[in-house]
Order: C-alpha cells, then sequence, then structure tokens
C-alpha cells in the first residue's frame, strides 16, 4: 500500500446533506479513476434523518420532524445533527484487499479506539451494526449504540462513512428506530451523556490517531466548500 495517498480534512459550521452526498460521489468517482487521492472528511450535519437502503417505513415515527434524505448506503434510518461527528470515508479498497468484511471491521475498531481515550469501552455486537456500549446502570442487559455504520462500495471504493455521538440531542432519535432496533434494552447514547467529554476537537484528535493506527498515515487537507 506503498502507493496510497489519504488526506484528512475536518469541516467546520454545518455542511448541507445534498451537498455532502453529491461531493462524495464525485470524489469517490475520482478516486476509483485514479485522478484524486483517498479522503477521510469529519463534519457535522444540521439536523435529518437519512434511509439507507434497508429503511422501513414504518420506522420513520415521526416524518414532519426533519428532513428525511433516502441514500444509497448500507443500513436503516439513522440521525444525523449537531453534537454529531459525520465521517466520510472515500477509500479506495482497489490496494487495500477487496475485503469488504474487514473494512466494515477496521470501521468499527476505528469507533472504538476513538472513544478509549475518553475511559469507554465500546465494541461491536454481533448482528446488530454499530459501535455499542453496556449500560448497567440502566439495567441488567442494557445497552446504548455510541456510533453508527453505514457505508457503499461502488467501483471498490467506499463512501458514506460512520457518525459517533459527541454531544447530539438525543431527544431527535426519538423520530426513527434507529438502524430499525426496537428493542426497549437497546438505545442510543453519547460522549457527553456518558459524562466523557463534548468536545469535538479532542474527538477529533483521537479519531485521526486511531485512524492512522489502523489505516495508515494522512495528510491535512482543506475540507470542501459550498455556497
Amino acid at each position: 500500500m506503498d502507493d496510497l495517498h489519504t488526506e484528512w480534512a475536518v469541516s467546520t459550521g454545518l455542511v448541507p446533506y445534498p451537498e455532502a452526498v453529491a461531493f462524495m460521489e464525485a470524489r469517490a468517482a475520482a478516486i476509483a479513476d485514479g485522478t484524486a487521492p483517498e479522503l477521510v472528511w469529519l463534519l457535522e450535519h444540521p439536523p435529518l434523518y437519512s434511509a439507507g437502503t434497508s429503511a422501513k417505513i414504518t420506522d420513520l415515527r415521526d416524518p414532519d420532524r426533519f428532513p428525511v434524505y433516502p441514500t444509497g448506503r448500507g443500513g436503516e434510518y439513522t440521525y444525523h445533527g449537531p453534537g454529531q461527528r459525520v465521517g466520510y470515508v472515500m477509500l479506495d479498497l482497489t490496494k487495500r484487499g477487496r475485503d469488504a468484511r474487514k473494512f466494515v471491521r477496521n470501521l468499527e475498531r476505528w469507533l472504538t479506539a476513538s472513544v478509549a481515550p475518553f475511559g469507554i469501552t465500546a465494541d461491536r455486537r454481533e448482528g446488530r451494526v454499530g459501535v455499542w456500549v453496556d449500560r448497567p446502570d440502566k439495567g441488567e442487559g442494557f445497552e446504548d449504540k455510541i456510533a453508527a455504520i453505514g457505508v457503499r462500495l461502488r467501483r471498490w471504493v467506499s463512501f458514506h462513512g460512520v457518525a459517533l455521538n459527541v454531544a447530539p440531542d438525543l431527544s431527535h432519535f426519538t423520530g426513527i428506530t434507529p438502524c430499525g432496533i426496537s428493542e426497549y434494552r437497546y438505545g442510543v447514547t453519547s460522549l457527553s451523556d456518558l459524562a466523557k467529554t463534548s468536545d469535538m476537537g479532542s474527538v477529533d484528535t483521537a479519531m485521526k490517531a486511531a485512524f492512522e493506527d489502523i489505516f495508515g498515515p494522512v495528510t491535512t487537507t482543506e475540507p470542501p466548500k459550498f455556497d
């Protein structure tokens, strides 16, 4: 993988969802064509719900609450909004082994390593996508999701990515059944909810370090700009 060049960009402010998706699709195509380097793009969105390819309309509990965007990523309904660090991951899996399962596992490893510096033990769960933490304070067998994963591959280039809850308004998740999981023992949490941190900058630092440990070095670049 010596020929890999991965850029790392962080946007400030709230990035509109349609513009972000259009940029990702164009960048993924350019990566596949060999005319652009890989990119990891961290950002926040205004409040919205997005529907993955497996989304069921019955899981959209409050369709008028926020804009709803159908999207080509895997998974079901999810929420994006302020206080949530979205990481869009545009990597060339042709140069990384063409192993989709390994790629998703590495995204999970990235997220668990990103929250570990804040004293949080998180992990994947068989049959439940994303990264979870045990909540014995809520009761035996209770668990909360702290980060979601939803990716798409086109020509072996990834786009979409991950969403780590730093300090979002957790009540906004009640407008959907997050990722289609309705079991009462399984909820949603955040770093702030767990009384760990609400500092996005420190989370970005942890995410960058963890990414480089798992996927390799990155070069900081300017984020996309939108009028």
